[in-house]
């Protein structure tokens, strides 16, 4: 079977990254060392990392016209992203603001910029035909991830929507969603706040949240447990509603961009026709590699390197 296009909509920022022994607490100062500069940005980054594992991927998004911007397109151009629907635009580009710590553990503060500008007409569903999965996040405008899911459901494709940063999001965003993709705080927060089983619980403890996220219309479920791997919640599979996802023990370097690895590799297996609890497992791998080396978007595996590591 050959794979499905991917469209993913969404931001593009540069990372502005500082290491340091531990994370400062508030109105502390620390001596860092080791700062750097490099392209990041979710959907950019999840764009690269399905590119990298064998996704055709279309990127739309919005950067300025300054250095950052042209670093950015280089970037994603290079790992095989189409950025032909990548806007210029006056506003200076998103940027992050990132802290790793000695344990690859970070805290991030983004600055939307140019990623504030894209906008629902941006999302034209020509755009979107033939595509076989739409990946969204919640670093632009919640009308535009609407109208880019929205496009997706029309023209057929499977709408992955990863809840990061988290954000509320109507009921129409959520009914168009096929895939959801939060981690334990987001699925909280999401629920109202409802008391999600800790990582290493029996998976039987986790048919309540399963319940919970049917109840907004959402039948599939990825929650990411970081070090301890991820579960699959499928109200639609009822031999096998939960499944775990054991993690990749790696010697861990910078966690920075993992989430968007493991959200690509899900893309790029899904739209090659995999199962999603056989995509988690792919992704799995893509996310624990990402961490073993710094930065995000050059420290994504290619789908030879994943496959010597599995």
């Amino acid at each position: 079977m050959s794979a499905s296009r991917i469209i993913v909509a969404g931001s593009l920022n540069a990372d502005l990254t500082i290491y340091t022994e531990r994370l400062p607490s508030p109105g502390e100062t620390l001596h860092g060392h080791g700062f750097a500069v490099n392209p990041g940005g979710k959907s950019a980054n999840q764009a690269v990392s399905a590119a990298k594992l064998g996704g055709a991927v279309t990127l739309l998004g919005a950067v300025g016209q300054d250095a950052n911007g042209e670093m950015l397109l280089a970037s994603t151009s290079s790992a095989g992203v189409d950025v032909s629907s990548v806007k210029r635009v006056a506003e200076p580009t998103g940027v992050a603001v990132i802290s790793v710590d000695a344990r690859g553990e970070n805290s991030i503060i983004i600055s939307a910029g140019a990623n504030a500008t894209l906008s629902p007409a941006d999302m034209a569903p020509a755009l979107f035909e033939g595509a076989g999965v739409v990946c969204l996040c919640l670093e632009v405008p919640l009308e535009t991830v609407q109208a880019a899911a929205q496009a997706g459901h029309d023209a057929g494709a499977t709408v992955l929507l990863n809840l990061s940063p988290y954000a509320p999001i109507t009921t129409e965003l959520a009914q168009l969603t096929d895939v959801l993709l939060v981690n334990s705080h987001e699925a909280s927060e999401f629920l109202g706040g409802f008391a999600m089983p800790a990582a290493d619980a029996p998976v039987d403890e986790w048919r309540g949240a399963i319940e919970k996220f049917a109840g907004r219309g959402l039948n599939k479920v990825l929650v990411t447990l970081g070090a301890a791997g991820s579960l699959v919640l499928d109200s639609t599979n009822s031999a096998a509603p939960v499944v775990r996802i054991a993690p990749t023990q790696v010697n861990a370097v910078d966690t920075t961009g993992a989430g968007d690895a493991f959200t690509g590799g899900v893309a790029a297996r899904l739209a090659a026709g995999d199962t999603l609890v056989a995509a988690a497992r792919y992704a799995s791998v893509a996310a624990a590699l990402a961490t073993t080396k710094k930065g995000t978007q050059a420290a994504y595996a290619t789908a030879a390197e994943l496959s010597s590591a599995e």
